[in-house]
């Protein structure tokens, strides 16, 4: 009996110990954040948003693959506006979409935010900021530097983590 009552102790602290560090920001104090503001939130609006976001991705990643640290990611992305301008304007041109974009490299705010438990604060962050149109709809963010979102990019499937000991009580409780 006394061992149960120990095994259930420890479980208990786990799950604990397990939520109240998952609630916390995972991202590092020096990061670079990717933000695309939608147009609005209709159907169309939301698609250009993913499709533009997913063009930057993959050339973001292409250009910051490599990077070991933020200074160099910065000049990589400070050289590389004009080319992230065009490829952003390729594919409006492609899907036909005429209300015109604005990006821009610096500190930029970002609202709270909870993703799959985990709390991100808001604040200013330094980041790429994609509005299209107005930038009244929902929008799409991730990390560029340290490369959080691009491993995303590079993979091309979600990578989900689970909590073995979490699995096994919600399997037997």
């Amino acid at each position: 009996m006394k061992k149960i009552f120990i095994v259930i102790i420890i479980i208990i602290g786990i799950i604990i110990f397990k939520d109240s560090s998952l609630s916390e920001s995972i991202i590092p104090d020096e990061a670079i954040r990717l933000r695309v503001l939608a147009n609005s939130n209709t159907i169309d609006d939301q698609n250009i948003k993913r499709k533009v976001s997913e063009e930057l991705q993959i050339e973001m990643y292409d250009k910051l693959k490599d990077t070991n640290n933020i200074e160099d990611a910065r000049v990589i992305i400070k050289n590389n506006l004009d080319s992230f301008r065009n490829n952003i304007n390729n594919v409006l041109v492609e899907e036909d979409y005429k209300l015109g974009f604005n990006i821009d490299f610096g500190k930029h705010y970002f609202p709270n935010k909870e993703y799959k438990g985990v709390t991100y604060k808001e604040g200013y962050y330094e980041s790429i900021l994609v509005k299209l149109g107005s930038g009244k709809g929902n929008n799409w963010w991730c990390v560029l530097f340290p490369p959080l979102c691009l491993i995303e990019a590079e993979e091309a499937s979600e990578v989900e983590y689970k909590f073995f000991i979490q699995e096994l009580i919600d399997k037997y409780f």
